[in-house]
């Protein structure tokens, strides 16, 4: 059986060249483009790389990949990182790992931002899963319903029946507003909560898409 996101993660990675900075993605398909990298270092490939999160950071470290941070870099040349869902336009939703805010950070600080993913994550448009929004933990209470009154089923996310907690230190919250016609309208409305910090709406911001098919062939996509 075809391995479809290691193969796309394997196609992104022939674009990192030595002597770039890397943002280094989070999540199942993004740990196979870290792991990738981690071998081309091994055989002499010198790059610098900001991971997403603390559990990419520690598999980086540990795969002899040098670390920086922004104090160091102000722009990165390539940015590997999976989806949850990726639309016609190439519009995105992520956040299903829960570092949404940083995988933006990294992704708004990046010449060339890359996303590789299955098949399985294309649809016509977004919404067929959750939203996700991360948001300040203090009046979290308050906040929900804010959300909620914008037309979406919103739930609190658990992790063993404890509330999961971002590397940021901040909630997430789950939306289901089903098939989202406006993006761009219903980022706008979100961000103008009061508590929310992100959302998991990547818009405009994708360069590349790599899709990984079950044939074994790959779907690129430029924007």
């Amino acid at each position: 059986m075809i391995d479809t996101k290691r193969i796309a993660a394997e196609k992104a990675v022939t674009y990192v060249k030595s002597g770039m900075t890397i943002g280094l993605g989070t999540g199942s398909t993004a740990r196979y483009a870290i792991e990738s990298l981690g071998l081309m270092v091994k055989d002499g490939l010198d790059i610098k790389a900001i991971a997403t999160s603390l559990q990419s950071e520690s598999l980086a470290e540990d795969l002899g990949i040098r670390l920086t941070n922004f104090s160091e870099v102000e722009q990165l040349d390539i940015t590997i990182d999976g989806a949850d869902e990726v639309d016609e336009n190439l519009q995105l939703i992520k956040g299903g790992g829960g570092a949404l805010l940083r995988e933006k950070i990294v992704a708004a600080s990046t010449r060339c931002y890359i996303i590789i993913a299955d098949e399985k994550k294309l649809v016509r448009q977004l919404g067929n899963l959750p939203l996700p929004v991360e948001i300040i933990p203090f009046g979290y209470q308050s906040t929900l319903p804010k959300i909620k009154m914008l037309g979406g089923d919103v739930s609190l996310r658990k992790d063993a029946h404890e509330i999961f907690v971002t590397d940021n230190g901040n909630y997430i919250a789950d939306c289901s507003f089903g098939i989202i016609a406006n993006p761009p309208a219903l980022q706008k409305k979100i961000k103008a909560v009061t508590g929310v910090v992100e959302t998991g709406l990547f818009l405009n911001m994708a360069n590349l898409i790599i899709i990984g098919c079950a044939d074994g062939t790959l779907k690129i996509r430029i924007a």
